[in-house]
């Protein structure tokens, strides 16, 4: 996390005040902040990385804004991010799911260049603490990404390879409501988008668990 420091000119890329309440503009604003945190982390930006922000900002916002979006991001790269006030900010004005899309992405964007560096592990962990996500919620959403591990779908919907079939069908539940698109719809299209992401991975973590033990 030390990469993560000092800019050239000192200074510190902040939410602007309209970023305030939860809003898509807020929304918009803590991505462009915490990626480049992230970016930052392990001391270089790949076109991977550039490439995943690129394709997601345009799926949630459209084409004009993604444009505008990058261009902060651009500008954030170069400054020191407070990454503690950012998600003090995040936390006090976003719902837990929103907070929970917010992870999801990041943990997506530290998988994009086929490399996580322990440096993006550690900032990760503490973007999650400090948006009060739990550590079993974290453990969920990384195993998302981890499409090669057979204990993956497992780790997706937070349950160990020893529960019964019952837990499992238990545990599907409980995660397909969690993450359901509809939990979030009042907070705006964009938002529902990424949920519905998640809800994919939830449902073919069980899939997955079904086919291995032959579940019906």
């Amino acid at each position: 996390m030390d990469h993560m420091g000092g800019s050239t000119d000192g200074s510190t890329a902040q939410l602007p005040p309209r970023a305030r309440s939860t809003t898509s503009g807020d929304l918009a604003m803590s991505l462009v902040v915490l990626t480049a945190a992230l970016m930052k982390a392990d001391g270089k930006v790949t076109q991977r990385e550039l490439d995943h922000v690129r394709r997601f900002f345009m799926q949630q916002f459209g084409a004009q804004q993604a444009g505008e979006l990058l261009i902060l991001l651009r500008d954030a790269l170069k400054q020191e991010i407070p990454v503690h006030e950012v998600c003090a900010q995040v936390r006090h004005n976003m719902p837990h799911p929103v907070r929970l899309q917010l992870l999801h992405y990041l943990i997506g964007l530290a998988h994009a260049d086929g490399e996580v560096h322990r440096s993006e592990i550690g900032l990760l962990r503490t973007v999650a603490h400090e948006l009060g996500i739990s550590e079993k919620d974290l453990g969920s959403l990384s195993a998302m990404f981890r499409t090669a591990d057979p204990g993956a779908a497992y780790a997706v919907l937070e349950i160990e390879r020893t529960a019964t079939d019952e837990e499992v069908k238990k545990a599907y539940r409980r995660m397909a409501m969690k993450y359901h698109p509809d939990k979030v719809a009042q907070l705006g299209e964009e938002v529902q988008k990424a949920a519905n992401e998640k809800f994919k991975k939830v449902q073919e973590a069980y899939e997955a668990i079904q086919k291995e033990r032959g579940m019906k």
